[in-house]
């Protein structure tokens, strides 16, 4: 498995890269690549991104959405993800979700070990789907893929590829709503 860390976003409503900013002197990139402990980990960006990117990560860290889809958005980056790692199954987490909690990666890891034949894994909050804090496997992605390359894939974007494959939906405790808080803007800050 491999730990992918979203960052590719053009930031327009915070007005600064998302995962640039810094909280506690690390950036939320840093301090969400920490969260994947040992599991070896990219980061998910744009052309205009690797730059300032580099000077923090390492340059095989970085990976530069795939000018051949003519995609946008989180799902770009999980499809570029997946054409330059194919056999890997894809644990992904979007930098604008700093306050994820280890907990929540290692209950989604112990539901992808413990209920295998699922194509995805994320959690519902209150009955909100967050897919950008889930599991998805290469089989799945080859799938999204197949369907975007033959024109099939109606919309472009995660939460209808999520229904498109066949996706584990983990029932989250109240009690983690605030883990899955979404940062936007300088007010959500």
């Amino acid at each position: 498995m491999l730990g992918v860390i979203l960052c590719g976003g053009n930031s327009s409503r915070m007005g600064n890269d998302k995962g640039l900013l810094l909280a506690q002197e690390k950036t939320w990139a840093q301090s969400a690549q920490e969260k994947f402990r040992s599991l070896p980990t990219v980061l998910s960006i744009n052309s205009k991104q690797e730059h300032n990117y580099k000077s923090i990560f390492p340059k095989e860290q970085l990976i530069t959405d795939d000018q051949t889809l003519s995609l946008a958005g989180p799902l770009l980056g999980i499809l570029s993800v997946h054409k330059r790692y194919a056999s890997e199954d894809l644990l992904i987490l979007a930098c604008d979700l700093p306050l994820i909690d280890q907990e929540v990666l290692e209950t989604l890891q112990k539901e992808y070990r413990n209920n295998g034949g699922y194509e995805a894994y994320v959690f519902n909050v209150e009955n909100q789907t967050e897919p950008l804090c889930g599991i998805y496997t290469h089989k799945g992605l080859d799938k999204i893929l197949t369907l975007y390359e033959s024109k099939n894939l109606e919309r472009y974007s995660v939460m209808y590829a999520l229904e498109q494959l066949q996706t584990r939906y983990i029932a989250a405790p109240t009690t983690w709503k605030s883990y899955f808080k979404n940062f936007n803007s300088p007010t959500d800050l």
